[in-house]
């Protein structure tokens, strides 16, 4: 059985992540985890806490989104004794798909799944590495509401909190590692 691991200093997480001035563009810092992951203690301590939060909670299924949800989903799915669920970008998955596509600030963009993937009632928790807007995760949680599955969480590596992505989920339970005010 999973115990809870140590307390983790955040702080010491956040001096492994790396921000990068005017990326993508021009007034953007951009909160870079590769130096993070990269980092074995570091990586360990980030799934180590994103399991803590889900114990003993019944979990079947952990979703990770395209592509960063990737690094995290199956570490947290083992961890977790669950199975993992990748929802990715159109044409990348061969059977049958639910499918949503979602605004963004300039366009739009889809994440789809397979349909057989969430059983209904399946209790799952969805994992990105970032909170911003939360246009993405929104789009993910109505894949699981079509499919049926119950949303047991929704966690994230790094929070944006100044864009007030958290107010989207107020009926989740939205976790958290790394928050960043500006």
């Amino acid at each position: 059985m999973l115990q809870e691991s140590k307390r983790v200093n955040v702080d010491d997480l956040k001096k492994l992540v790396r921000t990068v001035p005017d990326f993508p563009k021009p007034g953007i810092l951009f909160y870079d985890i590769t130096t993070l992951l990269k980092d074995k203690t570091g990586f360990a301590q980030l799934i180590d806490a994103l399991a803590a939060h889900y114990i003993g909670r019944g979990i079947d299924l952990v979703l990770g989104i395209e592509a960063r949800g990737f690094i995290f989903g199956p570490a947290l799915a083992y961890r977790l004794n669950a199975g993992f669920v990748p929802v990715r970008k159109p044409r990348k998955l061969p059977a049958p798909v639910a499918r949503v596509t979602y605004d963004l600030e300039y366009g739009s963009d889809t994440l789809e799944i397979h349909m057989d993937a969430i059983a209904p009632g399946q209790s799952v928790v969805l994992v990105d590495d970032l909170l911003a807007t939360g246009g993405t995760m929104e789009a993910t949680v109505k894949l699981v509401k079509q499919l049926g599955g119950n949303i047991a969480g929704l966690g994230f590596a790094v929070e944006l909190d100044f864009l007030k992505g958290r107010e989207r989920f107020s009926e989740y339970d939205v976790f958290s590692l790394l928050h960043y005010d500006e």
